[in-house]
C-alpha cells in the first residue's frame, strides 16, 4: 500500500500537484499498518490519516471515524494514537461520521474536555444539536461548555479577522476571462480532481496577456503563478471582465486553488484568497463567497501585471507605493464575516448553531454578526 501510494505522489508530483486524497480501501489498509507499522513509519502513516482522508460524509471518512472511535472508547489499544489523540483527530472531521463518536465521549472523563474542544469548532450539527443540548440538561459540564460555546459563536470569533491591510502580488488577466476560460469544457472529467483540473486554467493562449500557457491547449501557466508567489505576498486575480459564462463551481475552484490557502485537514481544497475585477459576474462572485474569497468590484486599469499592492479593504482602496490608486466600496459588509468564518455556507451554518444554543440557554440574539 505504502509503496503504490508513494509512486502515485510521485506521478503528481511531477505535475506539480498533491496526491488523491485516500479512498475507503486504502485507508482500511492504512489502519492496519497503523496497528503494526513497519519500522520507521509511524510518523509518515499517523501523517495520512490526519491530512489525507477527506472529512464529513464520504466513504474513508467513514472508515476513519470508526477506526479513531473504537480507539478513543478504549475498544482497541494502539501504540500510536493515545485515547486523547484519537479524540482530538475526531475533532477535526468537520461534521459526519465524527459527530456521534464526539458527543458519547463528553461523557468518558479521560478525553471528554478534547471531544468537547473538537465539537466546539464543529458545525454540521444538525439533528445531534438535540443530544448536546439534552447531556447539558442533565448536567454534563463538557456538553453545557459546548453550548456556551456555540452561543459566543468561539467557531466564529478564534478565527482571524480580515486584516485591514493585505498585500497582494496581480496576476492579471486583461479583457474578458469566462468560466471556459477558467474551467475548460473538454476537461470536465477532472473536475472532481480540484488541483488536476487546475492545470487546464488558461491553457489556451491569449495574445493580450503578459503570460504564456506552459503547453498551448493543454498546461496553463502555472510556474507563472508559483514565480509570483515567490515575491512573498498573496497572488490576486486580476481581470477587466472575471467570470462570465455557466455557473461552474469549477471555475472559482481553479482560483482558489492559484490564490487561496489550504484548509486544515481537508486534503486537496483550499479557500480564501483576493479577486479584482472591474466587473465579476455575478454568480462567480457567489461561488468566490461560497469559498471564503474577498471578490472586489474595483477599476482594475491602473494594475499591471506583477505589481505589488496593499488592499485596504475597511478603507476601500488600493495603494501602490503609498498612493491611493483607485477607490472602491464592497458589495456588502457581509463579506467580511464570509470570509474570517471561511465561506458563506459556513458562516450561514454557523449563525444558525449559534442562534440556535443561545435560543436553547435563553439568551438573546447575538450582535458578533454583521447584519445582513
Amino acid at each position: 500500500m505504502l509503496q503504490a501510494y508513494r509512486q502515485h505522489a510521485a506521478e503528481r508530483a511531477a505535475l506539480g500537484i498533491p496526491p488523491l486524497p485516500l479512498e475507503a480501501k486504502q485507508v482500511a489498509e492504512l489502519i492496519e499498518l497503523i496497528k503494526a507499522p513497519p519500522a520507521g513509519e509511524g510518523e509518515f502513516l499517523l501523517d495520512l490519516l490526519t491530512h489525507r482522508v477527506p472529512p464529513g460524509v464520504d466513504d474513508a471518512a467513514k472508515v476513519k471515524a470508526s477506526f479513531l472511535a473504537a480507539v478513543a472508547h478504549g475498544d482497541i489499544a494502539v501504540g500510536l494514537i493515545s485515547k486523547a489523540k484519537a479524540t482530538e483527530l475526531l475533532g477535526t472531521m468537520v461534521g459526519g461520521y465524527n459527530v456521534h463518536p464526539l458527543i458519547e465521549l463528553l461523557d468518558d472523563a479521560e478525553v471528554a474536555g478534547v471531544a468537547a474542544a473538537g465539537l466546539k469548532k464543529t458545525l454540521l450539527m444538525f439533528d445531534y444539536f438535540n443530544d448536546v443540548a439534552d447531556k447539558a440538561k442533565a448536567g454534563n459540564a463538557h456538553a453545557k461548555a459546548v453550548m456556551q460555546s456555540w452561543a459566543d459563536a468561539e467557531w466564529f470569533t478564534s478565527r482571524p479577522e480580515v486584516e485591514k491591510k493585505i498585500t497582494i502580488t496581480v496576476f492579471k488577466v486583461p479583457g474578458e476571462t469566462n468560466t471556459d476560460d477558467l474551467s475548460p469544457a473538454p476537461d470536465a472529467w477532472s473536475r472532481p480532481d480540484i488541483p488536476l483540473h487546475y492545470l487546464a486554467m488558461l491553457k489556451n493562449t491569449r495574445p493580450d496577456a503578459a503570460f504564456k500557457p506552459e503547453e498551448d491547449g493543454k498546461r496553463g501557466p502555472m510556474q507563472f503563478i508559483e514565480d509570483l508567489k515567490k515575491k512573498g505576498h498573496l497572488v490576486a486575480y486580476v481581470g477587466d471582465v472575471v467570470g462570465t459564462g455557466s455557473s461552474r463551481k469549477s471555475a472559482t475552484n481553479s482560483v482558489i486553488w492559484a490564490t487561496g490557502q489550504d484548509i486544515p485537514f481537508v486534503p486537496n481544497k483550499r479557500f480564501g484568497g483576493v479577486t479584482l475585477g472591474g466587473k465579476i459576474a455575478p454568480i462567480f462572485f457567489n461561488t468566490q463567497e461560497d469559498s471564503g474569497s474577498l471578490p472586489i468590484e474595483v477599476d482594475v486599469s491602473k494594475l499591471e501585471m506583477g505589481d505589488v499592492i496593499d488592499v485596504l479593504p475597511y478603507d476601500g482602496k488600493l495603494v501602490k507605493n503609498g498612493e491611493t490608486l483607485v477607490e472602491f466600496k464592497l458589495k456588502s459588509d457581509v463579506l467580511f464575516d464570509e470570509v474570517r468564518a471561511g465561506g458563506r455556507i459556513p458562516l450561514i451554518i454557523g449563525r444558525g448553531l449559534t442562534a440556535k444554543a443561545r435560543e436553547a440557554l435563553g439568551l438573546p440574539a447575538s450582535t458578533i454578526f454583521r447584519p445582513s
